[in-house]
């Protein structure tokens, strides 16, 4: 796939990315570029993964609905989402390398 240069930058996600920095709306930018409202998210999501760092790129877990709704007060006494106070909680079990006493099963695996 080749570059498409757009509105003076080398690349359609580069217009994208500064006209989103202008604080234009997707459907502003679409018709700015005569583009596809989708195209525009979809040039911006794919812009996102190239700029993450490794060791943020992950796998999807799906947990069952009634644990997230579980986890929601807690959640919002974090003022964050409850996806992201499970991947917290999954990663301060493993960084503190307690999985075997969380799930209580130490002994068995001796």
């Amino acid at each position: 796939m080749t570059a498409k240069p757009s509105l003076g930058y080398p690349t359609r996600t580069d217009a994208v990315l500064a006209l989103r920095r202008e604080k234009l709306s997707t459907r502003e930018i679409a018709s700015r570029l005569g583009i596809d409202p989708k195209t525009v998210t979809a040039l911006e999501s794919s812009a996102g993964r190239k700029l993450r760092p490794a060791e943020q790129l992950g796998r999807t877990i799906l947990f069952p609905v009634d644990i997230l709704d579980a986890l929601a007060p807690y959640a919002a006494r974090r003022n964050c989402h409850v996806n992201q106070l499970a991947r917290r909680i999954v990663e301060q079990v493993v960084d503190d390398g307690i999985v075997d006493a969380v799930m209580d099963d130490a002994e068995s695996l001796s």
